[in-house]
């Protein structure tokens, strides 16, 4: 058993430090912190704590972990790479470890909680709190029961903690899921003790003389933590959606187009860094962005090929929010997929309709309006007291009447027309001063006319 072998190397530790003329060496000890839901931040946490703790060579891997669950999916990732790491691993469980929190902690060798916290209720449930159906529990239930056995706990325990109908005499009582108390935890052997900090869950473990090095990340990875969250993704959507509308309101590349695009470098890039955006959720977007362009600067009007451009773009702003292989969803019981689609669904339209009323709002306030913006749209008045006149339009009238070509129309010139001398343009050929001519229409304020 691995918890055997951490206590046996604590034991060791502890004989090696009372021994006289042996100097004590330090054990290492490399900690991180979970304190979130479940989900692929926090496998990145792991993964990286898993590498360096390897590749750095410590003694002893420590999770501190207060969640109330998330991700089946991230949970079970998490769990192999604790089982499989030859780092011995502790869990101190501050507040709570329920759901896929508990997976994650009877998958490490030893368990610590904190007085009145608790670890269990691993049942699936959706996002009302009700259980769901047994094919959704079948899966959680082997995960729990290998799990514990693996690392010397009693399987049945486990079980109880995911599958109300599972009975343990003295224990659990059937048709309820158990959720220990940190006393009963250590009662019943899924805890070693409790503590009330990381320093006394290495004395209780004997693990006394150690040096603790803290998980840091880079600040690209902070970075990315931040950019993914729901709050923020939203945000970079308005811009997206709003500096793309303005842009197509005034064209030529100016300032929200580069807005437009540094809010799609920060929305796309960490989400295909954190494995929820593929290549095709940003083909997705440029295929819908250059349909778009297509509609407003080369086909008239505005039908198919728009529609399906903001389609598109919707789309795969939508589906980069969601984890997904191709068009295969995660259907992770955990996380209640269909109800997580729909909330991503309404966040991206929510945002994509704020960005769009937002870029109307700032078009009326920054271009139209008198305001020291103004500069940014041509709004000089062709004013007659300046000289300039528009063009008649009762030449209209003409339309259908007969007259004489006043000089030659080759292929323009002017017409007389009851007495009224009228510019004009022939259809077909020409006409030499004093042949008859007869207004055919009139476009484009200018009269038209053949020889008869």
């Amino acid at each position: 058993m691995r918890n055997t072998i951490l206590s046996l190397a604590a034991f060791l530790a502890v004989l090696i430090t009372a021994a006289p003329g042996i100097s004590a060496q330090k054990n290492s000890v490399y900690y991180y912190k979970i304190d979130d839901n479940i989900s692929k931040p926090a496998l990145r946490l792991t993964e990286k704590a898993v590498k360096d703790a390897e590749k750095g060579k410590f003694d002893y891997l420590m999770l501190e972990l207060n969640t109330f669950g998330g991700e089946l999916d991230a949970a079970d990732k998490i769990r192999t790479l604790l089982l499989n790491t030859n780092v011995p691993t502790l869990v101190f469980i501050n507040n709570n470890a329920a759901s896929a929190g508990a997976l994650i902690s009877i998958a490490c060798d030893s368990i610590y909680m904190m007085p009145g916290a608790s670890i269990g209720a691993a049942s699936v449930v959706n996002e009302q709190g009700e259980i769901m159906p047994d094919k959704y529990q079948s899966y959680m239930r082997s995960l729990m029961r290998t799990t514990a056995e693996h690392n010397g706990r009693d399987p049945n325990i486990a079980q109880a903690m995911v599958d109300p109908d599972v009975e343990v005499k003295g224990v659990s009582e059937k048709g309820k899921v158990l959720t220990f108390t940190s006393e009963e935890a250590v009662k019943n052997g899924f805890c070693e003790g409790l503590a009330n900090s990381r320093e006394e869950v290495l004395e209780l473990a004997g693990i006394e003389q150690s040096e603790i090095t803290e998980q840091v990340l880079s600040p690209i990875e902070k970075i990315i933590n931040f950019l993914v969250n729901p709050v923020v993704s939203g945000i970079l959507i308005m811009c997206i959606v709003g500096g793309i509308w303005f842009e197509l309101q005034a064209p030529g590349i100016g300032l929200p187009s580069l807005i437009a695009v540094i809010a799609a470098l920060l929305f796309f890039a960490p989400h295909y860094l954190e494995g929820l955006a593929a290549h095709w959720d940003i083909l997705l977007f440029v295929a819908g962005l250059v349909l778009l362009m297509l509609e407003f600067f080369v086909v008239p009007g505005f039908g198919v090929t728009g529609i399906s451009g903001i389609i598109l773009i919707v789309a795969s702003l939508i589906l980069t929010l969601v984890y997904n292989v191709g068009f295969k969803f995660s259907f992770d019981p955990e996380l209640n997929v269909p109800a997580h689609i729909s909330k991503m669904t309404i966040l991206v339209l929510v945002s994509t309709l704020a960005g769009f009323f937002l870029s109307l709002w700032l078009g009326k306030k920054l271009i139209l309006a008198e305001t020291r913006f103004g500069s940014l749209a041509l709004r000089t008045g062709l004013k007659s007291d300046k000289g300039f006149t528009a063009q008649d339009m009762r030449n209209e009238e003409y339309v259908g009447k007969e007259g004489i070509a006043q000089t030659l129309l080759r292929p323009s010139g002017k017409v007389n027309i009851d007495g009224e001398i009228l510019d004009a343009t022939i259809v077909h050929g020409f006409a030499n001063p004093g042949d008859k001519v007869k207004v055919t229409k009139f476009e484009n304020a200018q009269l038209f006319v053949r020889k008869m």
